[in-house]
């Protein structure tokens, strides 16, 4: 998804330029900025994500805000009622997202909130916080026993490459308007429950070796922000 993403900011970019020169060499007269034309970095943006990312739902809402805006903008409504309408949205988009992810649990979920209870209480558990900041934490020859990662309004690193396995493992992540990376080896295998609005967790790794000796059971939750599980060394 990555390179079509580049692609089309590429060609939005191109469109640009095209305008813009068009315009200067008087073959054609676009106006950019009408009413309401600072909505389209809002637009533009949520409608490129709706097309390249996994997480719809999100990039849906946004896209609609961003309508919302333009709407009221060029006054086919007041923004008094945009914003309304767009309280409202979000409402039941939220609300029809928690009764769609109470049915549709995924097939990992029950495993992971057993090995959870079973292993949460591990005095051995490392944790991470970061609340408008960052942090970063590297496993460099140590034993990982599990992890608390929390992250809002900022992002949380957590790299395993390196780190040494003696048992299964959980890791609890806590992510709003925020996110987490955490890399882990090639041979450890990885279990997700998630539990986001707006946002999700997701396995970005290649592949598995097929030698997973281990387990990682990822209890994933929040809202507007991402967990990205990977095998990057870097």
């Amino acid at each position: 998804m990555n390179k079509l993403r580049a692609i089309i900011w590429g060609l939005a970019i191109i469109a640009l330029g095209v305008i813009f020169g068009g315009n200067a060499l008087g073959l054609f007269n676009i106006d950019f900025f009408f009413d309401g034309w600072w909505t389209l970095f809002i637009i533009v943006p949520s409608a490129i994500s709706l097309i390249t990312e996994k997480g719809k739902l999100a990039s849906l809402v946004v896209l609609a805000v961003g309508i919302y805006l333009l709407l009221a903008a060029q006054n086919v409504f007041s923004y008094d009622v945009a914003w309304k309408v767009i309280v409202a949205t979000i409402l039941i988009v939220a609300g029809l997202a928690i009764i769609f992810k109470s049915f549709c649990r995924g097939n990992n979920d029950k495993e992971v909130e057993k090995k959870v209870q079973d292993l949460e209480n591990d005095k051995a558990m490392d944790s991470q916080t970061a609340i408008f900041s960052g942090s970063d934490r590297v496993y460099n020859g140590e034993v990982f026993s599990g992890s608390n990662l929390v992250a809002v309004f900022g992002g949380v690193e957590l790299n395993l490459i390196n780190a040494k396995f003696e048992k299964d493992t959980v890791i609890k992540a806590f992510c709003l308007f925020g996110g987490i990376d955490i890399k882990v080896p090639e041979d450890v295998q990885v279990k997700i429950k998630s539990g986001f609005i707006f946002g999700g967790a997701s396995d970005d790794r290649k592949g598995e070796t097929g030698k997973s000796k281990y387990t990682i059971y990822l209890d994933a939750n929040g809202g507007f922000g991402g967990i990205s599980v990977n095998d990057k060394k870097k």
